[in-house]
């Protein structure tokens, strides 16, 4: 029975050609929609992602890391007391507005670090020689893919807030889900942006081997009747911040609808695919049935049938998706593909291909020997 589901693919591939595109394009479009979701709310928690802080303090009650607001100049202070605390550094979030040569406006968000070598801000994108960049008067850096939107180049004067700066080069992974994203020094940030940049809007704290950040978060959190600010770990703040805008901004909801439907699209195409293949080969079907093969073993054949169709178009789908990450690397667009995307969307394919495989058995039940004589 095996060989025989095998042999009608292979010898009768243009049958089942359109039931392998099915299945390919509805992953594809599946898998490329939540990466490039992904990829999207993943530009939101980039200041947590990029640095190497195990714990946050903010504004209490904060949703979503890029809506950080002043939090008390005190709030840090219980984490200088904690002896599992190896460091404190500020963060600073200020918006700007910044000005192309052309006149054209750019809402920007200008992030203040700390451009020391051992400070933890964007640690896993600044070298030790941008960290110095940042160090000279008036210098920001910007996201490769926002240059072009800026019109701007290596050591272009820029206005921002009516101030000038200037663009000292550029870093990959620094996207924004909104406007731009800007490092500067606290300096450089308090000049372009004195009515915000002079408060603090993270505290970002560096625990030191051996304690648990679990630990160290409840033991530095506010113990007033009225906390003044809240305690994240890094991790969980980053999927608190995605979630919050995956279902606030429809964005996701929007997306999620649109996958759905790419979904019951291949189950319906592959579905009707396979039963007019079925049709077509009625007769070696009813040919079977009179040598006495059970129905049982001819729905073996065609639910074989239909799991390697699923792990063709897998196969296909692999090798497009490699191919559109590729593509999406090259022109800066963020995309996301972790483990779990990956293999929810092959498991998803195989079940659309067996599901539709079941569908497509009602002409095989109704097929007798009889027909080979019509």
């Amino acid at each position: 029975m095996v060989s025989i589901a095998r042999s009608s693919l292979l010898y009768e591939w243009r049958r089942y050609l359109a039931a392998v595109l099915a299945v390919t394009f509805a992953g594809l479009l599946t898998v490329v929609q939540l990466a490039l979701l992904l990829g999207l709310f993943n530009t939101v928690s980039v200041p947590l992602d990029q640095s190497t802080a195990e714990l946050w303090i903010g504004f209490r009650n904060t949703a979503s890391v890029d809506l950080g607001r002043a939090v008390s100049q005190s709030a840090d202070t219980r984490a200088w007391m904690h002896p599992g605390v190896a460091y404190v550094e500020r963060f600073v979030s200020a918006y700007g507005d910044l000005r192309r040569a052309d006149g054209v406006p750019v809402s920007v968000i200008i992030n203040g670090i700390d451009t020391s070598g051992e400070a933890s801000a964007f640690s896993r994108l600044l070298t030790p020689r941008q960290r110095a960049l940042l160090r000279e008067p008036d210098a920001v850096l910007v996201d490769v893919a926002d240059a072009n939107k800026l019109g701007a180049e290596d050591s272009t004067l820029v206005e921002i807030n009516g101030k000038r700066a200037r663009i000292v080069g550029t870093i990959k992974g620094l996207r924004a889900i909104g406007g731009v994203n800007m490092l500067a020094s606290f300096a450089t940030a308090r000049r372009l942006a004195p009515e915000t940049a002079n408060q603090t809007t993270y505290y970002m704290v560096r625990l030191k081997p051996g304690f648990a950040a679990e630990l160290v978060q409840k033991e530095i959190a506010d113990s007033g009747l009225v906390s003044r600010y809240s305690v994240w770990q890094a991790q969980d703040f980053s999927v608190q911040s995605q979630v919050y805008w995956l279902f606030e901004s429809g964005s996701g909801v929007g997306t999620g609808f649109a996958s759905l439907l790419a979904l019951l699209v291949g189950v319906a195409i592959t579905s009707q695919t396979l039963s007019a293949a079925i049709t077509a080969s009625i007769k070696e079907f009813a040919a079977l049935r009179a040598l006495g093969v059970s129905r049982h073993s001819l729905r073996c054949v065609v639910i074989e049938q239909a799991a390697w169709i699923g792990f063709i178009g897998l196969l296909l789908t692999a090798a497009l998706t490699v191919a559109i990450a590729l593509l999406g690397e090259s022109a800066n667009i963020a995309m996301a593909f972790p483990v779990w995307l990956l293999a929810g969307n092959a498991l998803i394919m195989m079940a659309i291909a067996v599901g539709s495989g079941l569908l497509a058995l009602k002409p095989l039940l109704n097929t007798e020997p009889v027909t080979l004589l019509r």
